[in-house]
C-alpha cells in the first residue's frame, strides 16, 4: 500500500447518482472533491430508470437537463397479457398536465447508467472526475478532517467524506452505523437489461401470474399478491419496459418462494421469460446485465458520524416500486452539497451540517414507507410519488416571520415553485450555486454584507403571495417575511453574511 496521501476538501466514497449529483454540486462551488469508486467503470445496468418532477428539478439546476431530455422519454402505457393475448391498457402513474408552478410533470424514464454518464459529463466539464479502481479499506477521523485508506494506491485526507457507496455501504460499516428496516417481499426480485426485437416499444408490458377468479380483467396485481403455486418459473409477475435511447427493454421478475435462487444467466432468463409470457426463448436476443434482490426497507440509524455523511442508499434502502429510491439519494446529495459548500468556502458556521441529518432522515423515513406502501399495492403511484410535495416545515433552518397566514400559503420550508413574471422565469433566476432574494409585490430590500445573492423581484404571484423569500442553492423558501427585518441573523448563520473572510475558490482536481 502507498505510503503517498493526497488531499482534498471532500471526499466522496461511490460514483453512483448520488456521488456524482453531489460531486457536480461541489465542483461547481469551487470546493475541492475527490470521488472514488471501487470498480473499474460505472455502475452498467438500468436499476434506477425513474426520474421524478423533483429531481428533474435539480438536473436543471445542475445543467444537466437538456442532457436528460435528450437520453430518456416518458413512461409509457402498460400493456396487461394474458395467455398469449393483449387485454388492455393499464396507467401506471396518474396523468398530470405541466402547469406554470411545476412543469415537470410526470416521471421521466432514463436507464441509470446513462444518468451516470450524464452526469460524469458534467463533472469533467467543470474540472473534475472519477478516479476508479480504489476500494476503501479503512477510514479514521479526528477532530481536524478524515484519513481514509484504499486497497491500492495513495490514502486520502479530507475535512469531510461522504459515503455514497450503496446499501451493502463499506463507509457505514467502518463506522459501525446500524440500519433498522424490514422485508418487503421476502422472495428475490430479478432485474435485468435484454433485447427482444419481437416485442413492441410502444408499451410497457406486465405479464401478471395466473389470474384467480376475483381478479377482475384488465388490472394489474399488487406486487406482493401471490398465485397459490410456487413454481419459481410461473409463480411470479413479469414487466418488460423499454428504455428510451437504446433498444433495450428493462425485465423485472418476481419470485415469491424466498428459497428461490435465481439463475443470472441468460438461459435462465430466457426460461423466466418463455414461462410467464407467449415469447420464446429465443426471442430474448442478448442480456445485457442483470442483477438480483430482495426488496427491503432500511433506514441508518444515523446519517452522520462525526465529520462523515452518509447519502443515498448508503442511508436508506428502497423498495424499487414507485421510483423513489434514485431520487430521494439524488436530493440528499443536493441538499449536503451546499451545506458544505457553505461552510468551506463561505465561512458558515459548522452547525450549519447539524440540518443535513435534521431535514433529510425524516424526509427518507417518510418515502420509504410510501415505497413500502406502493410495492404492497396499498398507494397508487401519485402525487406523492412525484416528490414536490417534499419540504422541511418545521426544521431549524426553515424561518418564517410572517403571521396569520392561510392554510395554503407558502411557507418557509417549501419547494419554490416556478412562474413567470415581470419577463423573469424563476427557475431561471434560481439556477446556480447562490442564493435568490426574491421580492414579490413589494418594494426591494438589501441583504447586509451579501454574498452570491441574487436579487429578483417581481410583482405579486399567486404561488408566492407578497412578501420578501429567501431562496436557498437547494429550491426551497429558507427565510420567509413580510419585510426584510431579521434578515441579518439569519443571512449570518448560512453563510450569506460571514464574519470571516472567504477562502479562495480552488478547482477540484481530476485525479489522485
Amino acid at each position: 500500500m502507498s505510503t503517498d496521501t493526497h488531499t482534498t476538501d471532500v471526499l466522496i466514497v461511490g460514483a453512483g447518482p448520488t456521488g456524482l449529483a453531489l460531486a457536480v454540486d461541489l465542483t461547481r462551488r469551487g470546493v475541492r472533491a475527490l470521488l472514488v469508486e471501487r470498480a473499474g467503470a460505472l455502475f452498467p445496468g438500468s436499476r434506477g430508470k425513474g426520474m421524478q418532477p423533483r429531481t428533474l428539478e435539480v438536473m436543471d439546476d445542475l445543467g444537466v437537463l437538456d442532457a436528460i431530455h435528450a437520453a430518456g422519454g416518458p413512461a409509457p402505457v402498460g400493456m396487461i397479457w394474458s395467455l398469449g393475448r393483449r387485454q388492455g391498457e393499464h396507467r401506471m402513474f396518474d396523468e398530470v398536465e405541466a402547469t406554470e408552478t411545476e412543469p415537470y410533470p410526470g416521471p421521466w424514464l432514463i436507464p441509470q447508467w446513462r444518468t451516470q454518464e450524464v452526469l460524469l459529463a458534467r463533472l469533467r466539464e467543470l474540472g473534475g472526475d472519477v478516479v476508479f479502481d480504489r476500494e476503501l479499506v479503512g477510514l479514521v477521523q479526528d477532530a481536524d478532517g478524515v484519513t481514509a485508506s484504499f486497497a491500492r494506491g495513495p490514502g486520502v485526507r479530507a475535512r469531510y467524506a461522504v459515503a455514497a457507496d450503496g446499501g451493502r455501504s463499506t463507509v457505514r460499516r467502518l463506522l459501525g452505523i446500524g440500519m433498522t428496516g424490514e422485508t418487503v417481499d421476502p422472495g428475490p426480485t430479478l432485474v435485468a437489461d435484454v433485447r427482444i426485437p419481437a416485442l413492441d416499444r410502444d408499451h410497457w408490458h406486465v405479464f401478471p401470474p395466473a389470474a384467480e377468479p376475483e381478479d377482475a380483467p384488465g388490472t394489474v396485481p399488487a406486487e406482493a399478491a401471490r398465485p397459490a403455486r410456487s413454481d419459481s418459473l410461473t409463480g411470479g409477475f413479469l414487466a418488460i419496459c423499454p428504455l428510451p435511447g437504446t433498444d433495450d427493454f428493462q425485465l423485472v421478475a418476481n419470485f415469491p418462494d424466498a428459497e428461490t435462487v435465481v439463475d443470472l444467466s441468460a438461459d435462465g432468463i430466457r426460461k423466466v421469460v418463455a414461462a410467464r409470457s407467449h415469447l420464446a426463448p429465443g426471442e430474448v436476443t442478448e442480456v445485457r446485465w442483470a442483477s438480483d434482490f430482495r426488496p427491503r426497507a432500511a433506514l441508518a440509524d444515523r446519517f452522520r458520524e462525526g465529520r462523515v455523511f452518509l447519502a443515498g442508499d448508503a442511508a436508506h434502502v428502497h423498495s424499487p416500486a414507485g421510483g423513489q429510491g434514485l431520487n430521494t439519494s439524488v436530493q440528499d446529495a443536493y441538499n449536503l452539497g451546499w451545506k458544505l459548500g457553505s461552510v468551506l468556502r463561505d465561512g458558515a458556521d459548522v452547525t450549519l451540517l447539524d440540518t443535513y441529518e435534521e431535514e433529510r432522515r425524516p424526509v427518507a423515513a417518510d418515502v420509504l414507507g410510501l415505497s413500502t406502501r406502493v410495492h404492497r399495492g396499498e398507494e397508487r403511484r401519485g402525487r406523492a410519488t412525484r416528490q414536490l410535495d417534499l419540504g422541511y416545515r418545521g426544521a431549524s433552518l426553515s424561518v418564517d416571520t410572517r403571521e396569520n397566514l392561510p392554510p395554503d400559503a407558502l411557507r418557509a420550508g417549501d419547494r419554490a415553485p416556478d412562474g413567470r413574471r415581470g419577463g423573469v422565469r424563476l427557475f431561471d433566476a434560481f439556477r446556480g450555486p447562490h442564493w435568490t432574494l426574491l421580492t414579490v409585490g413589494t418594494e426591494a430590500v438589501d441583504l447586509p454584507e451579501p454574498r452570491d445573492v441574487r436579487r429578483v423581484r417581481i410583482p405579486a404571484h399567486e404561488a408566492y403571495g407578497t412578501g420578501v423569500f429567501l431562496v436557498r442553492p437547494d429550491g426551497y423558501v429558507g427565510w420567509a417575511g413580510g419585510t426584510a427585518s431579521d434578515l441579518r441573523r439569519y443571512a449570518t448563520r448560512v453563510g450569506l453574511a460571514p464574519s470571516a473572510p472567504r477562502p479562495a475558490r480552488r478547482r477540484s482536481p481530476a485525479t489522485a
